[in-house]
């Protein structure tokens, strides 16, 4: 569940409530419109051709967006953050992307399509899990891992999330569990090894009338430690801690009829770097 702390071993995991919504900070008043003006059109255009240039040159930072030198030898230049564009895997096993590049970006990759896993609803479920486990692991962790889910994810927390023992919600509800990666970072990398931060957004909850877990979005980020294993990277140890989150906005929250609805309608995707 991607709203707990789910360091393996040893971090408790633990249930969100949902929580009051903060005010717009920002202000909301919407500017008045018109039709522009010939000399606005031009700024625009001027503005648009320096974003294009500044973007093209960002390009050429060298190892594929992963940073560089400057031609003079001097300090590093500052990492983009911009995606690549580059197709990150061909593969899929369980679900899950696979076969993942040797490189920085290809361990971004595949920590956030790792990260989008661990937060599935799919991980709730005893027979999927075993799959998800086998796949995102090195083997020497699975089995350990396994049953430490197993207890994790126990009777008595699914019984709080409103699920039975297979994961699953009661007749006329819709358990929701969705994360969309907004961002990565790699804090280390080599000797077949790297750490990555995953930064997430995401919705969680049951959507159904008297549902007394309601969806609710949440923001974290989760850093999972990942090795080189038999070409392709596995996970070794994951954890996870709040934000940086964003500032609530008044947006009025759609019914649980819409909510579950979506979940159904639309699918998800492969994320890469």
């Amino acid at each position: 569940m991607s709203s707990g702390d789910h360091g393996y071993g040893g971090d408790q995991t633990r249930t969100r409530l949902p929580e009051g919504s903060a005010g717009d900070a920002y202000g909301s008043g919407r500017r008045p419109g018109g039709r522009p003006s010939r000399s606005l059109i031009t700024v625009v255009g001027v503005v648009v051709l320096l974003v294009a240039a500044i973007a093209f040159a960002n390009r050429g930072g060298g190892n594929g967006g992963n940073g560089g030198v400057d031609g003079n030898g001097g300090a590093p230049q500052a990492r983009q953050t911009a995606p690549t564009g580059e197709r990150p895997v061909t593969g899929s096993e369980a679900g899950i992307a696979s076969g993942f590049p040797k490189t920085e970006q290809g361990a971004e990759s595949a920590a956030a399509n790792y990260a989008v896993a661990l937060a599935s609803a799919d991980i709730l479920k005893p027979d999927r899990r075993q799959e998800l486990v086998e796949q995102l692991f090195v083997p020497s962790r699975a089995a350990s891992l396994k049953t430490q889910f197993d207890k994790a994810y126990s009777k008595s927390f699914l019984d709080k999330l409103g699920l039975d023992e297979n994961g699953d919600a009661e007749e006329g509800m819709t358990y929701v569990s969705r994360t969309a990666p907004v961002g990565t970072k790699v804090t280390d990398f080599g000797n077949d090894k790297s750490r990555v931060e995953v930064w997430c957004t995401g919705v969680f909850g049951t959507a159904g009338v008297g549902s007394t877990n309601p969806v609710v979005n949440d923001w974290f980020t989760m850093t999972l430690d990942l090795q080189w294993t038999n070409g392709d990277w596995k996970t070794v140890n994951f954890s996870q801690k709040d934000g940086p989150a964003p500032v609530n906005s008044d947006r009025k929250a759609s019914d649980a009829d819409e909510i579950a609805k979506a979940v159904e309608e639309y699918g998800g995707f492969t994320y890469a770097r």
